[in-house]
């Protein structure tokens, strides 16, 4: 429970942050689901490896930290206003540079976990 008000919390800080900068592309929402992906990558390749989290941090960082902070809600109601805002373009770019993204982040995560592990 922890975990998830720290998420929020800074996923809340990083959605002030990037308010600032006039946009028409959700840019805090895909910051903040590449970066969870990352860790959460991260996380879950440490299983098995010398570096492996204690069960627990797994769940507090993975479960409450990493769900807090990201949010495939808001990317998919985004993705819809985008629709209804005619910006099919936008929306398509916004949808397949999340998927991409997010996906060579978690993977990313997962080798530098082990990576770290065999230096």
């Amino acid at each position: 429970m922890l975990g998830g008000a720290v998420g929020s919390a800074l996923r809340y800080g990083v959605s002030v942050a990037l308010s600032l900068v006039p946009s028409s592309f959700p840019l805090a929402t895909i910051l903040v689901n590449i970066v969870g992906s990352f860790v959460l990558g991260f996380v879950v390749g440490t299983v098995g490896t010398p570096l492996e989290l204690h069960p627990s941090t797994r769940l507090v960082i993975g479960t409450g930290i990493c769900g807090g902070f990201t949010t495939y809600s808001a990317f998919s109601v985004e993705s819809v206003q985008l629709w209804q805002e005619r910006a099919p373009l936008v929306m398509g770019t916004y949808i397949l540079a999340t998927i991409v993204a997010c996906f060579l982040a978690a993977w990313g995560g997962t080798l530098v976990s082990k990576g770290i592990v065999s230096n």
